[in-house]
């Protein structure tokens, strides 16, 4: 091991250097499986919700347009999903036996998102308009609300042994996501933060749901708690590389594929990895943008800064070191991930799936 950024001098592993092979073709049937299969009853449940919250959701989804016209909108990657059928086969039980934890999460999922973009002030996700910007800030919070409880119903309506432990995991991960939550946001007013108080955060805010998303089909197939507690740690090193990613893009992703403005992240002074990694670096590059970050922080309008400025702390965190640490560290979380996979048994087939998809999070373009 080597001593990556950080505090204290403390010792990351270093990540492998070569990326993972992805069965594109394998994974983009795995995805449109759970797409498919979660996609009606995820709609069955949204038109349970009161109007206009109905409406609302349902543009939050892509299903209609601002006027309530029909449309096919980009309705993520269903990643979540996926993992939740798959789950249910790691246990040997059929696919469709994780189609409510499919949902459940996929609703919780985007309770979050819908809080999220109004509390970031996100005006564009997927491409559109976000919820707030269309509806108002009132509806966000209560579309938002509603599909958390909504969650709830769908696995206590089951009735059954395996639906209250899959519902007490999924309460737990929605804990810890929005613990994640309010820590990156106090961190946006914080000068410095720690490598390991993001990674921290960020196992909250996206590792967790999807720990409990590659668990929770399991639990509803029978399995015993420690083989969904394994594919939990898989799916919690497969959310740290996951944001990590998404760290990435946030900064130097492509707007046409990202759907967000360009130095996403950077504007709304997100402590992300590639932030804290370079600030933690130390080196002249390391000081100039503490000290950039610091005036940031005092600037009275940070709101109007050119895209040259934007340009120059990126290139910063660039020469800094921290892009490659956080790409570095992307790799590293995905080959503990998969490493998880070995500690218990599942068909072969399902195994070589889950890797597919683990690759897939950690090579993706958006």
């Amino acid at each position: 091991m080597r001593t990556e950024p950080g505090t204290r001098g403390e010792k990351v592993p270093t990540a492998p250097s070569a990326n993972p092979a992805v069965d594109t073709a394998d994974v983009t049937a795995l995805l449109e499986r759970g797409r498919t299969l979660s996609t009606p009853v995820l709609r069955a449940a949204v038109d349970r919700l009161a109007p206009p919250m109905d409406t609302v959701a349902a543009y939050h989804f892509g299903w209609i347009d601002a006027q309530g016209r029909p449309a096919d909108g980009d309705g993520g990657k269903a990643v979540r999903p996926a993992l939740a059928l798959l789950s249910a086969e790691a246990a040997g039980a059929a696919p469709e036996v994780g189609i409510p934890g499919a949902v459940a999460v996929e609703l919780v999922h985007n309770f979050s998102l819908l809080h999220d973009d109004l509390m970031d002030g996100d005006e564009q996700r997927r491409h559109r308009d976000t919820v707030w910007k269309v509806h108002g800030p009132a509806q966000a919070i209560l579309v938002g609300d509603a599909l958390f409880a909504l969650a709830n119903e769908i696995l206590l309506e089951l009735g059954t042994v395996e639906a209250g432990r899959a519902t007490r995991r999924l309460t737990t991960a929605t804990r810890k996501l929005i613990d994640g939550q309010a820590q990156d946001i106090s961190f946006e007013h914080r000068e410095r933060v720690t490598v390991e108080e993001c990674l921290e955060m960020e196992g909250n805010k996206t590792g967790a749901l999807l720990a409990c998303a590659v668990s929770i089909g399991a639990v509803l197939g029978g399995a015993d708690d420690r083989t969904a507690d394994t594919l939990e740690a898989y799916g919690y090193h497969l959310g740290l590389a996951f944001q990590a990613v998404d760290d990435l893009l946030g900064i130097w992703g492509d707007p046409d594929s990202t759907g967000k403005q360009t130095w996403s992240d950077l504007r709304q002074r997100k402590k992300s990895l590639p932030v804290v990694a370079a600030l933690a670096a130390g080196g002249p590059a390391s000081e100039r943008l503490g000290e950039l970050l610091a005036a940031d922080a005092k600037s009275n309008d940070f709101d109007s800064f050119s895209e040259e400025e934007f340009a120059t702390r990126a290139a910063l965190i660039e020469e800094a070191g921290g892009r490659e640490w956080t790409s570095q560290e992307a790799r590293r979380q995905h080959a503990i991930a998969v490493g998880a996979l070995d500690r218990i048994e599942m068909p072969d087939r399902v195994r070589a799936q889950l890797v597919a998809l683990a690759d897939f999070v950690v090579v993706r373009k958006r």
